[in-house]
């Protein structure tokens, strides 16, 4: 831009014949669109730096990249004073500046032209260079963002896959822990059980003897006080083994008559304790007494159980109620169902917690089953479950998620006390029929054997006894007895064993095994539950127990 006189013109063409392409500027507006459209220098005048052309430059110069320091020559007056401070402000403003004073010599304006468009090419180069850093730069970005996404959904497939391992090794070690623990307590069982079946024999001799030191004729009041106080210590003794066979899981239930009402009541206190303050108890039963035939400790374990369970279903807290209720006969569920010709008594155990879902329902008394993560073993509702058909009943069991849960406990219905008295009445007179009846008694342990026989005679039974079970076949091979007792465990041949050779020889023959240690389930397929005595027992158990064996022999066809 030389707006005044030929400089324009001269310059332009100085430049043009060394090839290098000039446009003319008339005014600083035109300049400005030309430096924008990427010249690669401008030669200005000084004369043409008003304040609006340096106002306009500076403003453009401001707004160049980093890249860029566009190159200017400006063509100076010659100066015969020093310049203003306006137009040395002016020149400074133009950093990248070769200022040439005129008159200019045209090699040197041609030189400093061609240096200001290398100076630019150079620039452009850098720029290109940078924006081929900059692609690169957002190539490697996308590609570390596609690998640290691969990286990613690795190391999630990686986690997830650790997870699964983690969890099977801890079901695994938790199934080892059972495992190694159900071994401990079958080992600690089989031990219990044989400690109280030794225990059994003894308590059942000093029994038998006793009672029949309570039948002898004696004077002194002393003697049968003494006696039935050690009666009474032979029947907590007789507990206490009851106990530890059934830890050991290794005696069949004792069935007694009892009245659900009384058990529970006696029970509401241990049941307060183990469900926790945080969960309220309501005992919501019958007037009447629910009279049922069960045995005493299984039925409170059956009920704690479910309590139990209750609380673990009410985190929070709740309310826990367990309610009897009884259903004569007539009623629909309770006659025309088998076994219930009285009518039922039922035992419902409810609570408010969390619920069980509908399609789980089906499976809450399989054995193994648990909705308790990693907790519990899945057996104590299978338990119950058993327990409750083991003694003729039924358990049901009702439930909503959120609306609690509800276990329904079902058992036939017993005459009370007054029928039973009448019961234990007629046993007695059956026993008087039954007299002189001979029985053969197989037990290997000699005080047993000597205290049962002697039982048997002061009841006024004809008794042949045998020591072991070989002896016992070689005295059924001499002569039929009218019924068979027998022990249990023995040496060489248990009792199970005897019995089987015996029914070969004599299908009908009466049969009652006494014994307070035995795989009951084996026995009773073979011989029936009702022809089970349960060690130890007294004289009228053992009488009322062979009257019915005998009566019962007597009505087979």
């Amino acid at each position: 831009m030389a707006p005044f006189g030929r400089d324009a013109r001269l310059i332009g063409d100085a430049l043009a014949a060394r090839r290098i392409e000039v446009h003319v500027c008339q005014d600083a507006r035109a300049l400005m669109r030309e430096i924008e459209k990427e010249s690669a220098a401008t030669i200005l005048t000084e004369e043409s730096l008003d304040e609006g052309t340096v106002a306009a430059l500076r403003e453009l110069l401001a707004q160049q990249p980093p890249w860029s320091d566009y190159p200017f020559v400006v063509l100076a007056a010659r100066q015969t004073v020093r310049r203003t401070d306006r137009a040395r402000s002016a020149l400074q403003d133009l950093s990248n500046l070769v200022l040439l004073e005129r008159p200019v010599n045209v090699d040197t304006l041609i030189s400093a032209a061609q240096s200001a468009v290398r100076a630019r090419q150079r620039q452009y180069l850098t720029r290109k260079h940078l924006a081929e850093l900059q692609a690169s730069k957002a190539s490697v970005e996308q590609i570390n963002g596609a690998l640290e996404s691969r990286i990613a959904e690795r190391t999630a497939d990686l986690a997830s896959a650790n997870d699964r391992l983690m969890r099977e090794m801890l079901e695994r070690e938790r199934i080892e822990n059972s495992l190694v623990q159900n071994q401990k307590m079958e080992a600690l069982g089989r031990l219990t059980g044989g400690i109280a079946h030794d225990f059994n024999n003894l308590l059942h001799v000093v029994n038998l003897n006793l009672q029949l030191i309570e039948r002898l004729k004696v004077n002194e009041e002393r003697v049968r006080d003494y006696a039935r106080r050690a009666k009474e210590a032979v029947d907590r003794g007789s507990r206490l083994t009851g106990q530890l066979l059934s830890f050991a899981r290794t005696q069949s239930l004792v069935p007694r008559l009892h009245d659900l009402n009384a058990l529970i009541r006696n029970m509401a206190e241990l049941i307060s304790i183990s469900v926790g303050s945080h969960v309220r108890l309501n005992l919501a039963l019958c007037a009447q007494p629910a009279f049922v035939i069960v045995d005493a400790a299984q039925m409170e374990m059956a009920i704690l159980n479910l309590s139990v369970n209750a609380r673990d279903a009410m985190p929070q807290g709740g309310t826990l109620e367990i309610c009897t209720q009884i259903s004569p006969a007539g009623v629909e569920g309770a006659a025309g169902e088998p076994g219930y010709p009285l009518g039922t008594a039922d035992v419902t155990v409810r609570d408010t917690g969390t619920g069980i879902p509908e399609n789980l329902l089906d499976k809450v008394f399989d054995p193994f089953f648990t909705t308790k993560q990693h907790a519990g073993t899945g057996l104590g509702l299978s338990q119950v479950y058993g327990f409750a058909r083991q003694s003729g009943g039924s358990a049901i069991v009702e439930s909503a998620v959120g609306a609690g849960t509800s276990i329904r406990l079902r058992f036939p219905l017993a005459p009370g006390p007054t029928e039973a008295v009448q019961e234990k009445a007629a046993a007695g007179r059956a026993i008087a029929d039954a007299r002189q009846a001979e029985i053969l008694v197989v037990e290997d342990d000699p005080g047993v054997r000597r205290s049962m026989v002697e039982s048997l005679q002061v009841l006024g039974f004809r008794v042949r006894q045998a020591a072991d079970g070989a002896s016992g076949l070689l005295e059924l091979r001499k002569a039929r007895p009218d019924l068979l007792l027998v022990d249990y465990l023995m040496p060489h041949m248990n009792g199970a064993e005897l019995i089987a050779h015996a029914q070969k020889l004599y299908n009908d023959i009466p049969i009652l095994m006494a014994t307070g240690y035995a795989d009951m389930n084996a026995v009773e397929r073979l011989i029936g539950p009702q022809s089970v005595l349960a060690k130890p027992f007294d004289l009228d158990t053992l009488g009322s127990a062979v009257a019915a064996e005998l009566q019962r022999g007597k009505s087979l066809p």
